[in-house]
């Protein structure tokens, strides 16, 4: 049935009103204090289905295409599926997931920069026609493998602000469109749109009236040549607040109605990753070792210290790390903070401390320098808005194994879903509920996603 893996591995516990994800947690770090302290996960799937309304109130007719390298876990993947949202592949294994899922083909658009020539002939197998290009060598590629490719041109966005630094930087300008225009007309391959990207990062919303006026250049440019253009692609960059959500919107909708009316028959689509899942996922991890350090060898460089040398300083060794949960660390700063999850008084002095993950490598720094109470080994430490960028495909590294992952839905949310005509009894089957107060085991029909 669409929207469903009948094989997938994994339960959603239905929490009853008295319970909540705190909850949950408070249950699995008690389970796993005697079984064995793995790291895990929470997931709020009925986050994602809050996140789909709110999408649908301040965006529509704009219909989301998830990007699946943000979170492919299948509880993420299904739900989604089943409220109709598109999906954007980066790869021949997130095609194949979604493909598993029953999604038709013009519900997934292939967006990797950079693809491989077996990948483009897998898209053509199945049916995946819909792809990004932003040079002739990448044309010239997808001509020879893919026939009855149609291609959005993935245009430059001015979204660097000052001081950041970006290694790899995608997109086409518009004087080379007209080139690669020229290019697909004579190769006979069809462009049908184009994409932007705005960076989440970007602090100037005026970023996406240029790109949409750009966009529009393009899609007069496409006229000359008789390529019928019909869609486009405002890319990601939705953290997941209605606040920002709000406010791209007030800033795009008034030129989309100008550039882009209803009876243009352009489809506007966008790809919000983070926007989805970021906070629907709670990571748990544990302390396994801990040492006392010298303060000058915390401090980032250049900072002056500042402290008493009597004062102990802690580095805290957690069971997960950068080659795992923690992987966006190594391009990006972390957007959590950790919160200490045994209770301690009001009172109780903070000290200087960093945590590491287990690999013993240098890189293996998860947080800098923060202020936390003297901790022990054993003792547990929280993250929240841990669910992008966390839970695509898996190191290999040490022998990573992914977290279990524990999925909940509050009843409400499930309500929505019924309400929405997408609740089944095939979906009914990865239910169960849970009370509130109850000790919970694996036992207890909990599994995972790994």
């Amino acid at each position: 049935m669409k929207g469903f893996l009948e094989d997938a591995n994994y339960s959603i516990g239905l929490l009853d009103e008295g319970a909540t994800l705190a909850d949950v947690i408070d249950n699995c770090i008690y389970e796993h204090t005697h079984t064995g302290k793995k790291a895990f996960y929470v997931g709020d799937l009925g986050k994602l289905v809050r996140n789909n309304i709110q999408w649908q109130n301040v965006m529509a007719p704009i219909k989301p295409f998830y990007p699946v390298k943000c979170n492919s876990t299948p509880g993420v993947l299904e739900i989604l599926g089943t409220l109709g949202v598109g999906f954007a592949c980066s790869s021949k294994s997130e095609m194949a997931l979604v493909q598993d899922l029953g999604i038709s083909p013009e519900n997934i658009i292939y967006t990797n920069p950079c693809k491989q020539a077996s990948q483009i002939k897998y898209a053509a197998k199945a049916g995946i026609n819909i792809m990004t290009c932003d040079n002739d060598i990448e044309l010239k590629k997808i001509s020879r493998n893919h026939p009855n490719a149609k291609l959005l041109l993935h245009i430059a966005t001015e979204d660097i602000t000052a001081g950041e630094e970006v290694n790899m930087k995608f997109g086409t300008t518009l004087k080379n469109c007209r080139h690669l225009m020229e290019c697909a007309k004579e190769l006979g391959v069809q462009i049908v749109g184009v994409k932007f990207h705005v960076s989440g990062s970007c602090k100037d919303l005026q970023t996406y009236i240029h790109a949409i006026s750009d966009a529009r250049c393009v899609f007069d440019m496409a006229e000359e040549f008789g390529f019928k253009m019909n869609m486009l692609d405002i890319g990601g960059g939705f953290t997941g607040s209605e606040p920002q959500l709000e406010e791209v919107n007030h800033v795009i909708r008034p030129l989309l109605d100008v550039y882009f009316p209803k009876e243009s028959g352009v489809n506007v689509i966008a790809e919000p990753g983070c926007y989805y899942v970021s906070s629907a996922f709670t990571l748990a991890v544990n302390i396994i070792a801990k040492k006392t350090v010298e303060y000058d060898k915390l401090l980032p460089s250049g900072v002056e210290q500042t402290r008493n040398d009597d004062e102990p300083v802690f580095t805290y060794y957690i069971n997960d790390g950068v080659y795992g949960s923690f992987a966006s660390k190594l391009s990006e700063k972390l957007n959590t903070i950790p919160e200490v999850h045994k209770k301690y008084k009001e009172d109780e002095p903070l000290f200087a401390s960093s945590l590491w993950g287990p690999s013993c490598d240098e890189l293996d720094q998860i947080v800098e320098n923060c202020l936390l109470p003297e901790l022990s080994v054993g003792d547990w430490l929280i993250f929240d808005n841990m669910g992008s960028g966390t839970l695509g495909e898996q190191s290999t590294f040490n022998n990573y194994q992914r977290p279990l992952i524990y999925y909940m839905m509050s009843f409400s949310d499930w309500d929505e879903m019924q309400d929405a005509g997408i609740a089944s009894d095939t979906l009914m089957k990865n239910f169960f509920f849970v009370p509130s107060c109850i000790q919970l085991s694996p036992e207890d029909r909990f599994s995972t996603a790994a």
